[in-house]
């Protein structure tokens, strides 16, 4: 029996190390970090170097379940109520009707390719209908980009609630299977359970967030039990949701929502601690599913595994996120962006697995099936979404350049925060601009030494410093001591060619630039224009055309309103005849209207 232990306890920490270490290859070089530790799986398992035969459905889809509470738990902790007000509605709207658009055209296909009945066809479809959110923005961290903060904010959304809407499909179309239901009485059942399930599940989250929130904040624990008992409590909501016949996973997001978007105590150690269990609960997960499955059996639905790939990710996918999208003004680049970055990924293979405790005749070849698709889907769209980005001009600036912040948890209820900023060489601060008054340090270390603000001079780069301020000012304290950005204001081709002012009178551009304006936006300002043009939230790169210019908001206020203005003259024009344009224009500009020449 020891020996036994020491065994499983020897394979197992050994394989969560070598995924650790050969995880340095997909921040190194891209690769898709699903895919590598799936690898390490596949290598460990019946078919790999080791010849661990691990062939307990339930156990995994147990496992899988579990990381999967926390990971979405985590999802919502991290998700601000910002980013859900600025795109919950395109979000939700493709987490819902976008996931049924794409598992019925999967459907579709399975059912003349593969000879399936309808129920079984539109199952694997369901399967294979979610997103992987900690895969995509995985890639997106490691290509260094910046996305659109509406694209950005949609597309972390939709992946963390979409994968209860494909978890209740698969379910109900197992249950339907298993009790012999045609598919003419299929969408009355389906009604019925979507109704349970979510009437059920967003409560239960709604009331677990709360919990998680009072009992955090009114009962005095040692901070270390903090983050175990609000993790505790959201495996609890889980749990309950899904004792219910409610959706427990919707419950737990919802409960993570809710619970991280409010003033709690032990709040960096509550993400911190988050952080580390939903790698782990990633680690754990894409392990088990990697030792489940047996590559020998792969090459039987190989060419039926590719089709379906490819028909998901160039027909199905794209189709109904540009079915979903159209009525939300997103753009066409946009639309085809979010289209391209559906990554499948461990909940497809974690349902594929639900067949198979179901005991239907296609179980196992599902899981196959599923398993390549998820691969197939990481090679071909996961290597490639940094340049997709780049292509369709989704990348805009960050609002801020590099920068290292430390934040520092002080006890109680403090209403200051202590953070250290270590100065970057390109910073304000490091090329010599004098601290505002208030955010005067409180000590700086420098070369290993403690020193005095009295008695450190100037400060430089490297040095670490240590400030207490009020959270409503660590925004102004980023761009402080952070580096440039690394798109510049001058770049025209991002920028314009010029700026101007917020409040000029879009009529005062129009008798320079001779192009019409509309009788009811004569006395509208420019800010004002933006603010109807972008009611959802404006962002650094917006842009709108108006006659012969298009305007571009350059800046952005603490507020989130647009402080400057950039104008590119005849845009459709090519850069040599644009170049023209502008120096013929800006001798008629007048000086009071320009910003940042």
């Amino acid at each position: 029996m020891i020996d036994f232990v020491s065994t499983a306890v020897i394979i197992g920490s050994g394989l969560v190390i070598l995924s650790i270490f050969t995880s340095l290859i997909a921040f190194r070089f891209g690769a898709p970090l699903l895919l590598v530790f799936l690898s390490i799986g596949l290598l460990a398992g019946e078919d790999g170097l080791l010849g661990l035969a691990y062939e307990d459905a339930e156990s995994a889809y147990f496992i899988g379940s579990i990381a999967l509470a926390i990971i979405l738990f985590d999802s919502g902790f991290s998700t601000r109520f910002r980013s859900f007000r600025l795109a919950a509605a395109p979000a939700i709207t493709l987490a819902t009707v976008g996931v049924i658009i794409t598992a019925g055209m999967v459907g579709l296909v399975a059912k003349y390719l593969l000879g399936l009945s309808w129920l079984e066809a539109f199952l694997l479809g369901a399967i294979v209908s979610s997103t992987d959110a900690a895969a995509v923005f995985f890639l997106l961290r490691v290509g260094g980009i910046t996305l659109r903060e509406r694209v950005k904010s949609t597309l972390e959304i939709e992946s963390g609630t979409n994968d209860p809407m494909a978890i209740f499909l698969t379910i109900a179309l197992v249950e339907a299977l298993m009790a012999g239901i045609q598919v003419t009485d299929l969408t009355w059942l389906l009604l019925l359970d979507f109704v349970k399930q979510f009437g059920i599940g967003i409560p239960a989250g709604l009331v677990g967030g709360f919990v998680i929130s009072q009992c955090v904040n009114r009962i005095e624990f040692d901070q270390g039990l903090y983050p175990i008992l609000a993790l505790a409590l959201a495996l609890l909501t889980f749990a309950l949701a899904s004792s219910l016949g409610g959706s427990g996973f919707l419950a737990v997001y919802i409960a993570g929502l809710l619970a991280g978007n409010r003033q709690l105590k032990a709040n960096l150690t509550l993400y911190r601690f988050q952080l580390v269990m939903t790698w782990v609960g990633q680690l754990t997960m894409f392990l088990a599913l990697g030792l489940f499955a047996t590559p020998s059996q792969f090459l039987d639905v190989a060419l039926e595994a590719a089709v379906l790939a490819l028909c998901l990710m160039l027909i199905a996918r794209p189709l109904a996120v540009w079915l979903c999208l159209a009525p939300f003004r997103f753009s066409l680049q946009e639309m085809t962006f979010i289209g391209w970055v559906g990554l499948r990924g461990a909940v497809s293979i974690l349902l594929a697995i639900i067949p198979i405790i179901a005991n239907l005749p296609v179980g196992q070849d599902f899981f196959n099936i599923a398993f390549l698709i998820v691969v197939m889907s990481l090679l071909l769209q996961g290597w490639t979404i940094p340049r997709a980005a780049r292509t369709l001009g989704i990348v805009v600036p960050p609002r801020v350049g590099p920068i290292q912040r430390y934040e520092l948890e002080l006890p109680g209820k403090a209403k200051q925060e202590l953070v250290a900023y270590r100065i970057h060489k390109e910073s304000p601060v490091g090329l010599g601009t004098r601290i505002p008054r208030w955010a005067r340090p409180s000590l700086i270390v420098r070369d290993g030494q403690s020193l005095r603000i009295h008695n450190a001079g100037r400060l430089q780069p490297g040095d670490m410093v240590y400030i207490f301020a009020a959270p409503q000012n660590i925004k102004l304290l980023d761009r402080l001591f952070a580096g440039r950005t690394d798109l510049k204001l001058t770049d025209r081709d991002f920028f314009g060619d010029f700026s101007v002012r917020p409040d000029l009178m879009i009529k005062d551009l129009a008798k320079v630039y001779g192009f019409e304006v509309k009788e009811a936006d004569a006395e509208r300002t420019l800010a004002t224009l933006f603010k109807r043009e972008f009611r959802d939230g404006m962002e650094i790169g917006d842009r709108m055309r108006y006659g012969l210019i298009e305007l571009i908001v350059r800046r952005l206020d603490d507020e989130d309103q647009v402080s400057e203005v950039g104008v590119s003259i005849e845009p459709a024009e090519t850069p040599a005849r644009k170049g023209d344009a502008v120096r013929r224009y800006l001798k008629w500009l007048p000086p009071s209207w320009k910003r940042g020449e």
